[in-house]
């Protein structure tokens, strides 16, 4: 078995889920600190700000499920694991890389998207669908990102 092979599956699979991990945990950090100012002078807005602080972590997800679908894939979890070539693990951490990074860059511009919104909640509250809504269009492109990882972790050959 060749070991790097295996070695930098594995490796892009803790890309897919480090990355995108950090930038939901700086997206959601970012939102938590406007939404902490607007909740300490009306509590009752709690509820509109906690979603929008929830927007920035699904890159998280996004990245933990890649991660765990590559690892799944090539035998790590739930069975033995596969003997891949270099050029296979090379590809499959190539096929993380989207995730990785678009994961990282879209959770902290959600982030700051989803910031913005909370400043509509703290003055208009009945407007919060439309914070809302702009932060999610950030979303879109980390749905792709999933997307064509996912892709790709299915379309390269093993063995």
């Amino acid at each position: 078995m060749n070991s790097l092979g295996l070695a930098l599956a594995i490796i892009g699979a803790a890309c897919a889920a480090l990355f995108a991990g950090i930038g939901s945990a700086k997206g959601v950090g970012l939102v938590g600190e406007a939404a902490a100012g607007v909740v300490s002078v009306d509590p009752n807005k709690f509820s509109k700000v906690l979603i929008l602080q929830l927007l920035p972590g699904t890159q998280g997800l996004y990245g933990l499920l890649t991660a765990i679908l590559l690892l799944t894939r090539i035998g790590v979890i739930g069975g033995s694991a596969q003997a891949l070539t270099t050029a296979q693990g090379l590809m499959y951490l190539g096929a993380c890389l989207p995730i990785a990074i678009v994961g990282l860059f879209s959770g902290i511009a959600q982030g700051k998207a989803a910031a913005a919104g909370v400043g509509i909640v703290a003055k208009k509250p009945d407007h919060s669908g439309k914070g809302i809504i702009m932060a999610a269009m950030v979303e879109t492109y980390a749905i792709l990102a999933l997307l064509i990882s996912i892709l790709l972790i299915y379309n390269i050959q093993i063995g």
